[in-house]
């Protein structure tokens, strides 16, 4: 009985948590769209490199920064601030990839 009060709180928080990130998934998912874009232009710079095509190299290097612009952003609208971090070390190390390929 000394729960009867706290049970239907905990599934009242429960309901908004759900949803509240019903109404973030849209944008969440327009992130998770541009980091597969970006997933694929790295494959694709990757092979790029392995031709031995430098301008393509980096004209696609900066599109995957693009892509990581885009996500980040629509990350952040939707609330997913920690994904939004990490695409910012992504971002780091595709500023490391431009200099080792002389994209700068």
């Amino acid at each position: 009985m000394r729960y009867a009060r706290f049970t239907p709180l905990l599934s009242l928080g429960l309901m908004l948590t759900v949803a509240g990130s019903a109404v973030a998934a849209p944008g969440c998912f327009e992130g998770r769209r541009k980091v597969d874009e970006a997933n694929a232009l790295k494959f694709q710079a990757r092979e790029e490199a392995r031709i031995g095509n430098h301008d393509r190299v980096c004209d696609t290097l900066d599109e995957i920064g693009d892509r990581y612009a885009d996500a980040r952003d629509a990350f952040e609208d939707c609330g997913a601030g920690a994904v939004a971090i990490d695409l910012r070390s992504e971002s780091r190390n595709l500023r490391i990839a431009k200099t080792v390929n002389r994209c700068d």
